[in-house]
């Protein structure tokens, strides 16, 4: 049992939507609204569209299909709707029409507010713009810009459009951007000729011309002026300016009005093997399940004012366009990092009057160094917090310094492909310290042990056993990786890939990832990828990269390198190999350590055994070996990396 470090009031619970949609029910608690969720979607989702003011042009005829099984579920079938009509253009048709949609904080100090009349009529004027290059439904467009009001404009221009979105990390370098425009598909590409970020120029537009060298399926590139630059290369017939593509444009380009399972975003998220997995979301489900969780799980309603410390091609990212867009909230855009200077978010908060603040465990922990908040932090209603397990004592530095004691923490957890959270924390009910409180509303959530019993009490894997709005329709062009990932653990039950845990009082936990992906800083990828970037370098024939926890970053990544015959480990040799896989694939994910041994552990199949690696790295015990062809390459590996 574990006392609760927060309560809500009977004046909380009673003015929460949550509450509303519960009494539109006819229940009372979140626990008899959950139960009608998961047994009677046709009933709840329905309520969810009405209670929120969402639009479908046409009526579904099913809320629900799974004929071709619950893998391939179909939600809202036969209904029609524009999700950028849903997010924008209908507020601008409001009484909300002169408030702020959308603010920006430049570096810089360049501030930037939109209203939602605005608003609208740029996401118009860019989806014309697009549209007079031939851009069209179901053409795939990647967006690579730094986080800003031009983010929003061209995802719901994208959606407007009917076209999919492909939103990438601001901070890759140019390989994994093309990467993913080329798995993608891509079109076009908008992207800006530069931003700012710790006081340095990234010349973005530079970056995407080197991506786009091996991305040869765009053909147009949309350039948004951030800095306005004298110098940007352009390339002639393939590059435009953003404010001269949509200077002629008459603003009255109709949304176009698709099916509800029509492509909306290509999420890019890293598995433990293979190239990064496009996890495909669709417009109605995207849209219905993102709403649901800023309006019921952070209780986000019409006039507040939000912000995400998170990069658009992260899924919290999208997560805030749509769902602060749905609930009729004012999003505050912020250029670069969040800690430069090291009271930059709190100031954020202060001057912007923030009501709900998201940030990751990872970088509370990198700000807690830095000192407590000196600002008014009183504007708060509630902290939304995801991407990783939490630890106690920033948890409760989060709670005391920056919540006062007195702002409920909404600790979510889910995925890029969930489209986003499995489980959350209910403002209507008490919170407990680092959990996870409940299953969202809609999903029906289990722990299974190995042999696919439900488990209470102990760690087993985090399962959901029914088919949800924001559940991914697949792995883009890969149907067997996608039952693969998910599907064939337990037939016909969704393996998340977390292990989690359920206490006596009925409230989650999580415990981490149950395979081998890593979350540095909040931002996971695959080992493929960082062990693909080693051993593209000339010296390195075989690599194997781990997740070692870090007390900032919680993750940080250790590269295990086997040198090809004439070649020294020295530590020259292992920056050199630390300074290809940055140029790989960003900054932010720069390894820890290059460590040199003679071989890997491996399966009589030849396959990397990760985890024994992970496990004699940290001194835990690996597990089964007995798949091991050459086992005492752990020793090794121990003594090398100074854990023998």
């Amino acid at each position: 049992m574990t006392e609760f470090i927060w309560s809500p009031s009977p004046e909380d619970v009673g003015n929460a939507n949550v509450t509303r949609l519960a009494r539109r029910l006819g229940v009372e608690g979140y626990g008899d609204l959950h139960r009608i969720s998961v047994e009677e979607p046709e009933r709840f989702w329905p309520a969810v569209i009405e209670d929120l003011g969402l639009e479908f042009s046409e009526p579904w005829e099913h809320v629900l299909d799974t004929s071709r099984g619950t893998e391939w579920a179909t939600w809202f079938t036969g209904g029609k709707l524009n999700l950028a009509w849903n997010c924008v253009h209908r507020w601008a048709a409001g009484e909300l029409a002169e408030q702020e949609a959308a603010v920006w904080q430049g570096e810089d100090g360049t501030r930037v507010a939109l209203t939602w009349r605005e608003l609208s009529q740029e996401v118009f004027r860019l989806a014309e713009g697009l549209a007079s290059i031939g851009i069209g439904e179901g053409d795939a467009v990647g967006i690579f810009l730094p986080m800003s009001p031009q983010v929003a404009i061209a995802s719901h221009a994208c959606a407007h459009l009917g076209a999919v979105q492909v939103p990438i990390f601001s901070g890759f370098a140019p390989p994994a951007i093309a990467a993913r425009l080329a798995d993608a598909k891509a079109k076009a590409l908008i992207t800006a000729d530069g931003s700012l970020r710790r006081g340095q120029m990234v010349a973005m537009k530079e970056i995407a011309d080197e991506a786009l060298r091996s991305a040869p399926t765009v053909t147009h590139t949309v350039v948004w002026r951030r800095l306005g630059l004298n110098d940007v290369p352009m390339t002639l017939g393939r590059d435009r300016f953003w404010d001269e593509l949509v200077e002629n444009t008459s603003g009255g380009l109709t949304p176009r009005q698709v099916d509800s399972e029509h492509p909306y975003l290509l999420a890019y998220t890293s598995g433990t093997t293979g190239k990064p997995k496009g996890a495909l979301h669709v417009q109605a489900g995207f849209l219905v399940s993102i709403a649901r969780e800023v309006a019921y799980q952070t209780n986000v309603k019409p006039g507040d004012r939000i912000h995400f410390a998170t990069d658009m091609g992260w899924i919290m990212g999208p997560w805030t366009v749509v769902g602060g867009g749905a609930a009729g909230a004012t999003i505050v855009y912020a250029e670069g990092a969040p800690d430069f200077p090291a009271d930059r978010i709190w100031k954020l908060v202060e001057s912007e009057r923030v009501t709900m603040l998201g940030v990751s465990p990872t970088l509370v922990r990198a700000l807690i160094p830095k000192g407590d908040p000196q600002t008014d932090m009183s504007s708060l209603k509630a902290i939304c917090t995801t991407g990783e397990p939490w630890n106690r004592d920033p948890y409760h530095w989060l709670f005391v310094k920056v919540g006062g004691g007195n702002t409920p923490i909404v600790n979510c957890s889910g995925g890029t492909e969930v489209g986003a959270c499995f489980l959350t924390t209910c403002i209507t009910e008490p919170v407990k310290a680092v959990a996870l409180g409940f299953p969202a509303l809609g999903q029906d959530m289990d722990v299974f042990g190995p042999d696919g019993a439900s488990l209470r009490g102990e760690v087993g894997e985090l399962v959901c056993k029914r088919p949800w709005p924001g559940m991914t329709r697949g792995v883009w062009g890969d149907e067997e990786r996608y039952l693969d990932s998910y599907w064939r653990r337990f037939p016909g039950v969704w393996t998340h890939g977390d292990w989690a845990s359920i206490d006596d009082d009925g409230y989650w936990f999580l415990h981490g990832r149950s395979d081998d992906t890593l979350n540095i800083a909040g931002k996971r990828i695959g080992p493929a990828e960082l062990e693909s970037a080693a051993v593209a370098h000339d010296a390195v024939a075989e690599a194997a990269a781990i997740g070692v926890p870090h007390d900032v970053k919680g993750e940080v990544a250790w590269i295990f390198c086997v040198l090809k015959p004439g070649n020294d480990a020295s530590p020259a040799r292992a920056l050199e190999i630390s300074a290809a896989v940055t140029d790989e694939l960003g900054k932010a994910f720069k390894p820890e350590r290059i460590v040199f041994v003679s071989a890997l552990p491996k399966t009589r199949s030849a396959k990397i055994v990760r985890r024994a690696v992970r496990a004699r790295v940290l001194g835990k015990e690996p597990g089964d070996l007995s798949s091991l062809e050459n086992p005492e390459a752990l020793d090794e590996i121990a003594e090398a990396a100074g854990r023998s």
